[in-house]
């Protein structure tokens, strides 16, 4: 298992891990040379996506079930039978959830889970991992969801990793792997005890590499909210619903 220090120094250096398989017990840090963003401003919030957000057919939460949402996102599917979500990552990120950094949107229909999300927040940045849908659209609500809350909590950039046609219908775009790390340094600056973690530089990306621990610095941005908060706010909407928040606030801004 991958201790939940040396995951956010991994993060907070610009690299992820990844697998081969769902049973393969190595783990690998990966550094793309071109990076996909999503810029929150920027978010493509159709006019079906915000009347299905209006009409509130979907009941979405965070971290209700992070278990269930990593479970279904490691799940073989047609385009990739096999996942690189392996058991020691699972369970790596189960115990990143508990120390309050790994992070779910869960879509529901009903009791049944139809779609959701997980990654990795701190700093003001969300590092998406993976997502999943079992319902027409249920994926591009829990991604509305999560930029509405990232903007109600302040924080300032969301990682995809890898772009896809999906994601890059939704907004996403891709830049270099220099230009993410400026920006990941950006999002760090104000955090007052990042400096250590932000800057190490080669020696943190080796040291998560080889699966050290090291102080991970200060967890929280100054200035941010942790996403769990961001999305407790556009729940507390008084008399509006939170669908037609989360309509207004994408479509008025993107």
């Amino acid at each position: 298992m991958i201790q939940p220090e040396t995951l956010l120094l991994a993060y907070r250096s610009g690299i992820f891990p990844m697998a081969d398989g769902r049973d393969d017990g190595e783990i690998f840090y990966v550094e793309p040379r071109r990076r996909a963003i999503l810029p929150l401003q920027g978010f493509r919030c159709s006019r079906s996506l915000a009347k299905l957000l209006r009409q509130e057919r979907f009941r979405v939460t965070c971290n209700a079930d992070f278990g269930a949402v990593i479970a279904a996102c490691a799940q073989p599917r047609p385009d990739h039978p096999e996942t690189w979500i392996s058991r020691r990552i699972e369970a790596s990120y189960r115990r990143l959830h508990l120390a309050g950094f790994a992070h779910s949107i869960e879509v529901w229909d009903g009791e049944q889970l139809a779609g959701g999300l997980y990654g990795v927040g701190f700093d003001g940045v969300f590092c998406g991992e993976s997502m999943f849908s079992r319902a027409d659209n249920a994926s591009k609500v829990a991604l509305a969801w999560l930029v509405a809350a990232m903007k109600r909590a302040g924080m300032s950039l969301l990682d995809c990793q890898f772009m896809t046609g999906h994601l890059a219908s939704l907004g996403a775009v891709e830049i270099s792997q220099e230009e993410y790390c400026a920006l990941l340094a950006r999002a760090q600056a104000s955090s007052p005890a990042s400096g250590a973690a932000a800057g190490a530089g080669a020696g943190a990306r080796a040291g998560a590499a080889a699966g050290e621990g090291a102080a991970a610095g200060a967890l929280v941005r100054a200035g941010a909210l942790p996403l769990p908060e961001g999305f407790a706010l556009l729940s507390a909407t008084g008399d509006s619903s939170p669908g037609k928040l989360i309509s207004q606030l994408l479509t008025h801004t993107s």
